[in-house]
C-alpha cells in the first residue's frame, strides 16, 4: 500500500488506542493501522476510520500471508463465489437423485476446507502451483492416502467447474504435485496401516461377540453387514419393500452407486429383521414411511439435513450428517474391547468381501456387494443364477457360524 499524502493524515498526532481488545491492527505513527505479516508491516485504512481498515485488511489478509500481491480487479471470480455456485449446482443434482447426499457431504466439506486454507475473498485466478503443493503436503499429514485421492478429486472437479462454466476465463494450474496419489502409494498405506493397526475386518468371533451384545436393530444391521455387504447408508435406507422374509431374499441397489444387487439372507438375518419390524416405531416424516430401520425417535438411522439461508442477499449453503448407526457401532465396540483404530460397522463390508472371496466365484460375490464390473463380460451378462449367489452367502455363513465340531480360522 502507497502511504497517503499529509492532507490524508488525521488530525490528531496521538494514536489511537485499539477500538476493541480484538481488533487485529495496530496504530501506526504515519496515521494508518497496520500489521506486521510474514515479517513486513502492511498499512491499511486511516485511524479515524478503523473499520475500514479492518475491511480492507480481510479483504487482503489472504494473499499476504500466502506471500502474493493482494488482487485489485474487484471483478474477478472469487473463491467464495466459485464455491457458491459449485455447492448450489451439487445441491440441485442431489436433490434429484443424480448424487447422493453423502456426496454433497463431502462436496460441502472440501469447500469449507479450501476457503479456510486460500481465503474466501481470494480471486480463483491467484491461487497458484506452490498454493496447491502446500495444501497437499498439509492434506497427506492429516488424512489417509485413500480420503487424500477424494480431496484432490473433488478439488479438481471445482475448478475444472469453474472453467467449464465461464466462471473464470483461464484454466487453474495444480502443479506438479497436486495428483492423486499413485496404485504404489495407496499399496503401501494399506500395509503400514495393517502392520500397525491390523486387519480392517472383524473375526468370526468378535462379529458372534457383537451379535450377542447388541440392540436388536443394531444386530440386524450387523447380519446384514456380514450377510451381503451392507453399509451404514444402505441400511438405514433399506425400504421394507425390498425385503422378502419369506423367501429370504433382499433387492436393493446400492445407495452409494444405484447397481443392483440380489442377496440370499440367513435365517439369523430373516429372524433377526422380523423381530426389528414387530417392533418398528412410526417414521416421524412421511418420506421414511418405507423405511426398515427407524430410531426410538422415528428417524433414519443416518441422516443428512441441506439447509439455506439468506445473508445479505446471498444464498448460504449448509449441510450436517447424523449417523447413528456409526455412533452405536462405536460404543458397542468399546463396550466389548474390540475397538482399534481403522474398525468400524463399514469393517463388516471389508469382512465380507474378504471372505467371500474364498468361494472361488468373484463374479457373484461383485454382484451381492454391488461392485462396478466394467469388463465386457458385463456387457454380454444377462444375470446370475440365484444358486451362485448362495453359494457364496452360504460360505460366509460357514465361517461366522461354523457347523457343529468346525474351527473357524482367524
Amino acid at each position: 500500500m502507497t502511504r497517503k499524502s499529509t492532507a490524508d493524515q488525521p488530525q490528531s498526532k496521538t494514536k489511537p488506542a485499539k477500538p476493541r481488545p480484538d481488533f487485529p491492527l495496530v496504530a501506526h505513527n504515519n496515521g494508518r493501522w497496520c500489521k506486521k505479516i510474514n515479517q513486513k508491516t502492511h498499512y491499511f485504512g486511516r485511524w479515524d476510520d478503523p473499520q475500514a481498515a479492518l475491511l480492507e485488511y480481510e479483504e487482503q489478509r489472504a494473499d499476504l500471508e500466502a506471500g502474493r500481491a493482494p488482487r485489485k480487479d474487484t471483478d474477478a471470480t472469487t473463491l467464495r463465489q466459485l464455491v457458491n455456485a459449485f455447492l448450489a449446482s451439487k445441491r440441485a443434482a442431489s436433490d434429484v437423485g443424480s448424487i447422493s447426499p453423502r456426496t454433497f457431504m463431502d462436496y460441502h466439506r472440501l469447500c469449507g476446507l479450501l476457503v479456510d486454507e486460500f481465503g474466501a475473498t481470494t480471486a480463483v485466478l491467484d491461487i497458484r502451483p506452490l498454493d496447491f503443493e502446500r495444501l497437499y503436503h498439509k492434506l497427506a499429514a492429516a488424512y489417509s492416502v485413500v480420503a487424500l485421492a477424494k480431496m484432490v478429486t473433488m478439488t479438481r472437479s471445482l475448478f475444472r467447474y469453474g472453467t467449464e462454466n465461464e466462471l473464470i476465463d483461464k484454466t487453474v494450474k495444480f502443479g506438479s504435485t497436486f495428483k492423486v496419489p499413485s496404485k504404489d502409494e495407496k499399496r503401501k498405506e494399506r500395509a503400514r496401516r495393517k502392520q500397525s493397526n491390523g486387519k480392517r475386518m472383524f473375526e468370526a468371533a468378535e462379529v458372534r461377540a457383537m451379535l450377542d451384545g447388541a440392540t436388536p436393530a443394531l444386530k440386524a444391521m450387523i447380519l446384514l453387514g456380514a450377510n451381503g455387504g451392507l453399509g451404514n447408508t444402505d441400511c438405514a435406507s433399506l425400504p421394507l419393500t425390498a425385503v422378502d422374509l419369506d423367501g429370504g431374499w433382499l433387492d436393493y441397489a446400492r445407495v452409494k452407486t444405484g447397481v443392483e444387487r440380489r442377496i440370499p439372507l440367513w435365517s439369523e438375518t430373516v429372524e433377526a429383521l422380523r423381530a426389528v419390524i414387530a417392533t418398528r416405531r412410526k417414521p416421524a416424516l412421511p418420506e421414511d414411511e418405507d423405511c426398515l430401520f427407524v430410531t426410538k425417535y422415528g428417524q433414519k438411522w443416518v441422516r443428512y439435513s441441506i439447509s439455506e439461508t439468506m445473508s445479505h442477499g446471498k444464498m448460504k449453503i449448509a449441510a450436517k450428517q447424523d449417523d447413528a448407526v456409526s455412533k452405536e457401532t462405536t460404543k458397542l465396540l468399546k463396550t466389548l474391547g474390540l475397538k482399534r483404530p481403522g474398525l468400524s460397522f463399514y469393517s463388516l463390508r471389508h469382512g465380507f468381501e474378504t471372505v467371500a472371496g474364498g468361494s472361488k466365484d468373484q463374479v457373484a460375490v461383485d454382484h451381492i456387494m454391488g461392485h462396478i464390473d466394467s469388463s465386457m463380460s458385463e456387457v454380454y451378462r444377462e444375470g446370475i443364477d440365484d444358486s451362485r449367489l448362495k453359494a457364496v452367502t452360504d460360505h460366509v455363513h460357514d465361517w461366522l457360524f461354523p457347523p457343529a465340531g468346525e474351527h473357524t480360522p482367524n
